[in-house]
């Protein structure tokens, strides 16, 4: 899923090329995506978009929307790309769309198209009136960016998670899933089992500082490599070659060589070093690790 630093590649790559341009039209190609009726979605169109946000790991486009009113009223356009959703830039008119696309968006200076691979079929687009509407989106997370420890502090306390449920809960914390929370852990060095309840202070502003650190880092690396191009599906990934610990199981950690381990649940999994995040200790995977139950490896002097 596009988390902080994806989502804001995205904002600046359309900021440039859509606000103070006209939304000539916009038109759904897959009933499932456009879970708002009211107001319908042409009513978009012949607006003119004048911002573009993030609001968690949702993309919104500001449109002035013009009903014959002396006073434009503001309509969002909100995108959620879950796990497989993507964006697409066309400066000409496309002859023909992608086959997985979902929505259009025809600017005057290019179009905007909503794709998403799989079948699974969880990308969302809602269309909202007023900005009242809008906060409805916003799952309160504290963006790190912006936040000083204390409020951090005040965050990661307010329920008492695993670390890597509370990065990743939209609730406590904006932005973060599950490529960039075990970026973060790592250079935290804190295991992602831990309790939030179990932190002492300085562990705490240790974490603040990682988080701060990594999310600032790729945000800007990713700006920096997509200054000039608007980013291809393939560009938008939570696998990148020079992650320390994420995607990269069975590899050696960057600072300590040991070989970076897993958990796997469901369609995710958390990697971590077990030299500088667990005291040498392996981790249970929820599902191996019942299989091997004796032969599970218990710490990295047992690991193969």
């Amino acid at each position: 899923m596009p988390e902080l630093p994806d989502v804001a590649v995205y904002v600046e790559a359309l900021r440039s090329r859509i606000v103070g341009r006209t939304l000539r039209r916009a038109r759904v190609l897959s009933p499932f995506v456009l879970r708002t009726v009211d107001p319908p979605i042409e009513s978009a169109e012949g607006g003119t978009a004048t911002g573009v946000n993030r609001l968690g790991k949702r993309i919104v486009i500001d449109i002035d929307e013009r009903d014959g009113s002396a006073e434009p009223r503001p309509l969002f356009i909100i995108v959620h790309l879950m796990i497989a959703g993507r964006l697409r830039w066309f400066d000409a008119p496309p002859k023909r769309l992608p086959k997985i696309a979902l929505a259009e968006f025809q600017f005057d200076s290019g179009t905007l198209v909503l794709t998403e691979a799989g079948s699974k079929k969880r990308a969302s687009l809602h269309v909202v009136r007023g900005r009242e509407a809008l906060a409805a989106h916003d799952r309160g997370g504290l963006e790190i960016l912006d936040a000083d420890e204390a409020a951090f502090h005040d965050a990661l306390r307010r329920e008492n998670h695993t670390l890597k449920r509370a990065l990743t809960d939209p609730r406590l914390f904006s932005g973060i899933g599950n490529a960039y929370s075990d970026e973060i852990l790592h250079a935290a060095r804190l295991s992602p089992v831990r309790l939030s309840s179990q932190l002492s202070d300085d562990e705490i502003a240790r974490l603040h500082t990682a988080a701060r650190d990594i999310l600032a880092r790729w945000t800007g690396v990713l700006l920096r490599q997509f200054a000039d191009r608007f980013p291809g599906p393939g560009d938008i990934t939570a696998f990148r070659p020079d992650f320390a610990v994420h995607g990269r199981f069975d590899q050696p950690c960057p600072v300590c060589g040991t070989k970076i381990q897993r958990i796997r649940y469901a369609d995710n999994e958390t990697n971590y070093c077990p030299k500088c995040q667990t005291d040498g200790r392996v981790l249970a995977d929820r599902s191996l690790s019942r299989l091997l139950k004796d032969d599970w490896p218990r710490s990295i002097n047992q690991l193969a």
